[in-house]
């Protein structure tokens, strides 16, 4: 019977399509280690797996099975930059920080497909994306955003589309213009989870699924992590994850939200070849994003619905059909094979939350967007601090990334109501 995860809905096509998802006992005593880390997503395994090749005892515990979050259900989409645009961020950083944030992005881009070349995970990897509008208005935008890239932060790989262009290029009418990156692409997010989860065993890291932490603390100067099946004692500490931990939730939850996003797959388009005929990732100028790509074997992944609170729709298809069926009039009737859901964090200003939150204890959240390659790149760059080298983990931990107003009682509601805002805005 196929496991179904208890904090996200659904069961995934990633799921469905990989080949063997091995399963790591729970925590079973209390152990001694280097490095303890909370979280067996993207971030927390490449920690794990980098450390323990510098020959570091490193132990992770993640309270579900690594997948279950946001590394193992998302789009799949790899982006190019951070979440803002380098002109956006040049604004407000300057043009060398912003320069310097977008050298780390490709950085962290180039590092997640050269680990899936030189350890064999078949990734699925198809290049191209397209960044199309659906408002008139932002026409100067996506032009400038062009040039400024080329010229700028040299990345000649982005080219601007026209109507039609953009309209031969999804096979629907739905969008007025776009930006065309062969820079770029998008791969089947679980089959990499699982091979890195496979590496970091085997370099010698110490994995346990279904173990819940339950408080971190301190004493004597070590690391104390509760867990229900025992204590992990470390020196240092790495919180890799979208949920909350007892006492560390005042601290993290005003930093980074879990907002809740749903994804569909349509069956095989063989009959719709119109339809994203280049095979290249779609993700479109709303504030809530409707993004879109072909599966290597011809299926439609679609996500495109959120929501702010901890609910899930009672029929996440019905959802995402009408919001395909919006692109796609054509696909209206067409048959659903899987609809997952899962929570994904998010900071206020859209951009990753690194920060020590009590002394030796790190976390590293909230990608919003970019988490694919950035989440990868973050566990191997909080390595690389741990174990002496050079790190440019500092360019994001220095970042201002200001609390959720509101407070733990009211955030939540001012995040749906200022959300709900600007999707509604979406519209027009």
């Amino acid at each position: 019977m196929p496991w179904q995860s208890p904090i996200s809905p659904g069961i995934s096509w990633y799921e469905d399509n990989v080949p063997e998802r091995p399963e790591y006992p729970a925590l079973s005593g209390s152990v001694e280690t280097d490095v303890a880390i909370v979280g067996g997503g993207f971030t927390g395994l490449q920690a794990a797996y980098n450390l323990a090749l510098k020959g570091v005892r490193v132990t992770l515990i993640d309270a579900c099975r690594f997948g279950d979050g946001a590394s193992g259900r998302n789009g799949g989409q790899l982006g190019t930059g951070q979440r803002w645009s380098p002109e956006d961020l040049e604004d407000s950083l300057g043009f060398e920080r912003s320069k310097a944030l977008f050298g780390l992005a490709e950085d962290a881009k180039k590092y997640l497909l050269d680990f899936a070349s030189t350890h064999g995970i078949d990734i699925e990897y198809v290049p191209g994306q397209l960044n199309v509008s659906h408002r008139k208005s932002l026409e100067k935008d996506y032009r400038d955003c062009v040039e400024i890239a080329a010229s700028r932060y040299d990345y000649p790989h982005q080219s601007f589309m026209d109507r039609d262009e953009t309209v031969a290029r999804l096979g629907s009418e739905r969008y007025l213009f776009g930006i065309r990156d062969t820079g770029t692409g998008h791969i089947q997010p679980m089959k990499l989870l699982v091979g890195l989860a496979k590496q970091a065993a085997l370099a010698g890291a110490l994995l346990h699924e279904k173990t819940k932490a339950l408080k971190v603390s301190q004493n004597s100067g070590r690391i104390i992590i509760e867990t229900e099946r025992g204590n992990i004692r470390a020196d240092r500490a790495l919180i890799a994850c979208n949920g909350y931990i007892g006492n560390l939730e005042p601290v993290t939850a005003r930093h980074v939200m879990p907002i809740r996003s749903f994804i569909g797959a349509t069956k095989v388009l063989a009959d719709f070849p119109d339809v994203l005929p280049g095979a290249e990732a779609v993700a479109d100028s709303r504030f809530v994003v409707r993004y879109f790509r072909k599966s290597k074997d011809g299926r439609l992944l679609f996500g495109g619905r959120e929501a702010y609170t901890a609910d899930n729709p009672r029929d996440i298809t019905d959802h995402i059909r009408r919001q395909i069926t919006e692109i796609y009039p054509s696909l209206a009737n067409i048959d659903m094979t899987h609809a997952w859901g899962g929570s994904v964090g998010i900071t206020m200003p859209r951009q990753p939350f690194v920060r020590e939150v009590m002394p030796g204890v790190t976390s590293i959240g909230g990608y919003s967007g970019h988490g694919v390659m950035l989440s990868n790149y973050c566990g191997k760059l909080y390595a690389d601090l741990v174990t002496g080298n050079r790190s440019d983990l500092d360019l994001l931990r220095d970042l201002n990334v200001p609390a959720f107003p509101g407070g733990t009682r009211f955030r939540s509601v001012l995040l749906f109501l200022a959300l709900s805002w600007y999707a509604l805005r979406d519209k027009f």
